[in-house]
């Protein structure tokens, strides 16, 4: 029963950690590298230790320092959040040799199916469908993909073994463009998650991407909590998700839950994962992958379930059952998420950085945002560029986009540019409002021109307010106010003076 948890991560799911570990009592341990001192999570956590230079290679992926630390301070648990250290099954088994509990599942269950090519194959055993692609669970080299690539066929994806998000994933479209490309994946899987393993799968066109949140715990239970529609992508990277699917109807909810949960029991999971599926337009659906962690867009899930998805992790990794069986579960409304980066929609969004300096958060019925980032916090190049998560609730998905629409227009971002304007365009959408999207829809049926206009004359009031305000601030700091010479006010002394020459 361990006591103290250091959280092995930053930015917005760092403080949502530290949040559920203070209501059920924990102490927590922050770490940080240089670029991250004054960051949210480090003023919010009882302890906060160095890790190291900017980075990540240098700070948030160096196991050994992390290890350290949570010895020094005496942390007797690990929470790895998502990316970074999260799908590492050798970090994981060195936790447990220094028997510090790891708050996500066994280092087998991370081999099984971090791995996405060992996945497919523990999968396939499981008699789960799969997307076509290479079934080889080893290292192969470029030669062995080159020669096999035709064999898989063409559009396929180059994806990264160990983590997700995207990276270390591209797009091929033929095998002359293909060698380039491997090299592209390996070195940026390489970067992202220290492994440049990758492997080859079809590109399943006009699907949709619909992941379920299944929790385990010690005891055999599994359960899941529903799907979360992430068809809303860029470059592979997702953008927007809400739950549930307009897609799904019950009966083909029923049946891909049951999978999800079936996939799970055949590695003998415990604790937080999600069991992501690719659906064509004929409702034909395919294993994709598993995360062996929790997701960035697991709020929609709690806001639809009112179930604390962290919260029952630290609930497992103590050696407790789950707090719901099946069939208590029950979902309730329409939740969306939208991810607030810095980045420019408007020029291909490329990363803006620089130094926040005015923030207003939107607030009200039903909406909710995790993030890690205030008014005078510096967004670098080192990192993820998301600020934050804004999450709505809705007792329908019409209510939920209305609610979404109007939390963005109250959500006021000054000293970066953000993909905010993005959101709003997506929420005015015909086909987005229809349900009518897939995973190539923000790429090939989405324009930002019809934006372009009013981001314009947005972006000139933000910056005559910044102006305004940075003046008013500098006239405040240059002022000096005296106290008066008199031992009272002026309008007294005239008083007295007009009483005395009467």
């Amino acid at each position: 029963m361990f006591k103290k948890v250091l959280i092995a991560n930053r930015g917005e799911i760092a403080v949502r950690i530290i949040r559920a570990c203070r209501e059920l009592g924990l102490e927590t341990v922050a770490v940080f590298s240089e670029a991250d001192r004054n960051a949210l999570h480090v003023r919010y956590a009882d302890e906060a230790y160095l890790l190291g230079p900017a980075p990540s290679r240098e700070s948030y992926l160096r196991a050994d320092k992390i290890l350290d630390i949570a010895k020094k301070s005496g942390a007797d648990a690990i929470h790895p959040g998502y990316g970074f250290l999260a799908e590492r099954e050798d970090f994981a088994a060195k936790c447990a040799d220094l028997d510090i509990a790891f708050i996500g599942p066994k280092p087998s269950s991370i081999a099984a199916m971090g791995d996405k090519g060992k996945a497919r194959a523990t999968v396939i055993k499981a008699g789960v469908p799969v997307v076509p692609g290479t079934e080889d669970v080893g290292n192969m080299t470029d030669d062995d993909l080159l020669r096999i690539a035709p064999t898989v066929g063409f559009p396929l994806l180059i994806k990264a073994t160990a983590g997700g998000g995207g990276k270390g994933m591209r797009e091929v479209r033929s095998l002359e463009e293909m060698p380039t490309l491997l090299q592209s994946a390996r070195r940026e899987a390489e970067s992202a998650f220290g492994d440049g393993n990758v492997y080859l799968e079809k590109l399943v066109e006009g699907a949709r991407h619909i992941e379920f949140q299944i929790i385990a715990d010690s005891h055999g239970n599994v359960i899941h909590l529903g799907e979360r529609e992430c068809s809303i992508q860029r470059r592979h990277q997702k953008l927007v998700e809400e739950a549930p699917s307009p897609f799904l109807d019950e009966a083909l909810r029923e049946k891909m839950g049951s999978v999800a949960v079936k996939a799970a029991q055949s590695v003998d999971y415990v604790n937080a994962g999600t069991i992501e599926f690719l659906v064509d337009k004929d409702s034909n659906f395919f294993f994709l992958e598993m995360n062996t962690r929790l997701q960035v867009e697991h709020p929609i899930t709690e806001m639809t379930t009112g179930i604390d998805i962290v919260a029952e992790q630290l609930r497992i990794a103590r050696g407790r059952q789950l707090s719901y069986t099946q069939d208590q579960v029950k979902f309730k409304g329409h939740a969306i998420e939208c991810r607030v980066n810095a980045e420019d929609p408007f020029n291909n969004f490329i990363p803006s950085t620089g130094r926040i300096t005015h923030s207003i958060l939107p607030t009200g019925p039903g909406v909710r945002v995790d993030t890690g980032v205030y008014p005078g916090f510096e967004i670098t190049p080192y990192y993820d560029p998301m600020i934050a998560k804004l999450i709505v609730w809705g007792e329908t998905r019409a209510q939920a986009i209305l609610r979404m629409r109007r939390a963005l227009e109250e959500y006021r971002i000054v000293g970066v540019r953000t993909n905010i304007p993005f959101h709003q365009t997506l929420m005015d959408s015909h086909r987005f409002m229809a349900g009518q999207f897939d995973t190539r829809f923000v790429e090939e049926r989405f324009s930002m021109e019809t934006a372009s206009e009013v981001d314009a004359a947005q972006a000139e009031i933000a910056a005559i307010l910044a102006t305004l305000v940075a003046h008013d601030a500098t006239e405040h700091a240059a002022q000096i106010v005296r106290g008066n010479e008199r031992d009272t006010s002026n309008w007294k002394w005239v008083g007295r003076w007009e009483r005395m020459h009467r």
